[in-house]
C-alpha cells in the first residue's frame, strides 16, 4: 500500500511527450499500459510518492487547430523544436473534451493498468483537473450553453479577443474564452458559468468521476473559482465551489488529495477552503532574485500552513530552472526548496538539467544533452537524502544565523534549518545564499549534545568534523562558506 509521509515528494510527467519518445526509442506505438516495471521501480528508488501524469485526458479538433493556427504560439513552438511539423502541435492538454483517457495513450484501461503498477509499489496518481474552463467543441457548447459566461454584441465589439461566436441548440451564441483577470481570454477555451448551479453540479459529478481513476487531483488555475475572483473577473458572484466539491469527494474516496495552483497570495485561502497543497510561488520567486533575507523570511511562517505548500523550481508553466539558475545557484536553490517543510514538487527533464520548456500544446519535447553536474547532485538529493525518514516524516524547525564576529554582516545571506526525526537522527542545512564568501555560527536547537563530541557528517558531500557539543549549542557551528555552496550535516553524538 503506498505510505503517505508527511513531505511527500511528487514528479510530474508530460504524458504525451513522454510516450512519444518511449514510441520512438521502441519502434512501436507504447500506451501507459506497456511502461515497464524498471521505469516504476526507478520512480520508487528515487524516493518519489506521487507521479502526476499531465494531459492524459481527451481534447479536440478544434483546440489543435488553434493551437496550429495561432501565429504567435507557432512562433514560439519553433523556437523549441526548429523542425517543426504539425503532428507535433497536438493542442493544449487543458483544452478538455471530456474526462476519459485518450485512445492514443491507451485509453481507460491503460490508465488503470499503470495506476495498479504505481500502487504494487507504494505509488500514488495525480491527474488534471482544469475547473475554469472547456475546449471550445466540448459538447456542452452545444447542449448546454447555458454552463457557459455568455457575452453579447457590445461586449464582442469592445474586446473581440475575449469572445467567440458559437453555434448551439439554442441557436447562435457569443461565448468567454476562459481567462484571468489579468490577460485576454485563452482562445482554445471556453470560460464555464459557477454562478449557475447547474454547472456546480456537474463538475462535481465529473471531478467523482476523476477521483475514481487516480489518488488525487491537480486543480489548474483554482483561485479563479474563488468568488471574489470570480466577480471580478465576470461580474458573477458565485457559490463557494471548492468546499462543497472537496467535501463530496472526500465522502466517496477519504484520502483523496488535491494540489491547487494558486496565486495571489491566495494560498491561505484555498488551504481553508479544503485542498491539500498549494503552489508557492513566492518562495520561488524570492529563490529567482535572490534574495536571501526574502527567502528566510518566507520560511518563518507558520508551520502549518508551509507544510500545505507545493515547493519546486520549474514546472510546465516556468522557465527551466537549469536556464533561469547558473549552476552553484541552481544546486542552493534545489537545497533550499527541497529541504523546506511541505510537498516537494520535481518536473520531467529538471533532474537532467533540461534547458527548454515545452509549451503543453506540444507532444514531441527537442533532444537535450544530459547535464552531468546536475544529474548527479539530483540523484544525491534524491535517493540518498529526501527519501529518509528524518527528511520525509521528520521535524523542521529553522535557524536564525548568527554573525561570525562582530561586525560581520555576512551572516545575512544564510538559510539555515534542522531537522529531527522519530529515530533519533539529525540533520542540518545551511545554504550560503549571496555571491560572496560568508560566514555565520548556527545555535544548533539540540540541548543534549551539551557535554558530548558531535561528529558531523556532510551528506551531499565529503566533508567531515568532530565538534564540541556544548560549543555548537551555546556559541554555535561556526560555518564559512563561498558563494551559493552548502552543507548537509547528519549529526552523531558520542
Amino acid at each position: 500500500m503506498p505510505r503517505d509521509p508527511r513531505y511527500p515528494s511528487l514528479y510530474q510527467i508530460n504524458t504525451r511527450i513522454w510516450l512519444r519518445q518511449l514510441s520512438r526509442t521502441a519502434g512501436k506505438p507504447i500506451t501507459l499500459a506497456d511502461i515497464d516495471d524498471e521505469t516504476i521501480d526507478l520512480f520508487a528508488e528515487q524516493g518519489f510518492d506521487w507521479i502526476w501524469l499531465l494531459s492524459v485526458w481527451r481534447t479536440g479538433f478544434a483546440g489543435r487547430a488553434i493551437s496550429r493556427g495561432n501565429r504567435q504560439w507557432r512562433e514560439e513552438f519553433k523556437s523549441v523544436i526548429p523542425d517543426l511539423t504539425e503532428d507535433d502541435i497536438c493542442g493544449s492538454g487543458f483544452a478538455i473534451t471530456s474526462y476519459t483517457v485518450s485512445e492514443a495513450l491507451g485509453g481507460e484501461t491503460a490508465l488503470a493498468a499503470f495506476r495498479d503498477k504505481l500502487t504494487r509499489r507504494g505509488l500514488k496518481l495525480m491527474l488534471d483537473f482544469v475547473p475554469n474552463h472547456t475546449a471550445p467543441d466540448h459538447p456542452w457548447v452545444k447542449a448546454h450553453p447555458e454552463y457557459y459566461v455568455e457575452g453579447n454584441e457590445k461586449g464582442f465589439a469592445a474586446a473581440p479577443q475575449n469572445y467567440l461566436r458559437v453555434d448551439t441548440d439554442e441557436g447562435p451564441k457569443i461565448l468567454a474564452y476562459g481567462r484571468d483577470p489579468n490577460y485576454p481570454g485563452w482562445p482554445d477555451t471556453l470560460q464555464l458559468n459557477y454562478g449557475n448551479p447547474a454547472l456546480q453540479a456537474v463538475r462535481i459529478a465529473e471531478l467523482l468521476s476523476v477521483a475514481g481513476k487516480c489518488d488525487g487531483v491537480r486543480c489548474d488555475m483554482a483561485m479563479l473559482l474563488l468568488p471574489e475572483v470570480f466577480q471580478r473577473t465576470w461580474g458573477i458572484w458565485p457559490e463557494d465551489f471548492w468546499p462543497k466539491a472537496i467535501a463530496t469527494v472526500r465522502a466517496r474516496h477519504p484520502g483523496f488529495k488535491f494540489l491547487g495552483e494558486v496565486y495571489w497570495d491566495l494560498e491561505w485561502t484555498l488551504q481553508q477552503q479544503g485542498f491539500d497543497y498549494c503552489y508557492d510561488k513566492r518562495l520561488y520567486d524570492r529563490l529567482k532574485a535572490g534574495n536571501a533575507r526574502a527567502v528566510r523570511e518566507h520560511l518563518l511562517a507558520d508551520l502549518a500552513y508551509q507544510d500545505r505548500l507545493a515547493r519546486f523550481l520549474e514546472n510546465h508553466d516556468e522557465p527551466r530552472a537549469a536556464h533561469e539558475f547558473p549552476l552553484p545557484q541552481h544546486c542552493a536553490a534545489a537545497i533550499i526548496t527541497f529541504l523546506s517543510p511541505g510537498l516537494r514538487f520535481f518536473h520531467q527533464g529538471q533532474l537532467e538539467g533540461a534547458r527548454v520548456r515545452v509549451p503543453v500544446h506540444l507532444c514531441r519535447s527537442p533532444v537535450e544533452r544530459v547535464d552531468r553536474n546536475v544529474s548527479d547532485f539530483y540523484a544525491r538529493l534524491l535517493s540518498g537524502l529526501l527519501k529518509t525518514r528524518v527528511l520525509s516524516d521528520g521535524a523542521w524547525s529553522m535557524i536564525e544565523p548568527q554573525p561570525a564576529w562582530h561586525g560581520n554582516w555576512s551572516s545575512e545571506g544564510f538559510i539555515a534549518s534542522a531537522w529531527s526525526g522519530a529515530d533519533g537522527r539529525r540533520v542540518v542545512a545551511v545554504v550560503n545564499y549571496t555571491q560572496g564568501q560568508s560566514q555565520c555560527r548556527l545555535r544548533l536547537p539540540f540541548i543534549d549534545l551539551r557535554g558530548k563530541q558531535v561528529r558531523l557528517t556532510d551528506l551531499m558531500g565529503t566533508e567531515r568534523y568532530d565538534r564540541d557539543g556544548s560549543d555548537i549549542v551555546d556559541q554555535g557551528l561556526f560555518i564559512d562558506l563561498a558563494p551559493w555552496r552548502f552543507n548537509v550535516f547528519e549529526l552523531h553524538a558520542t
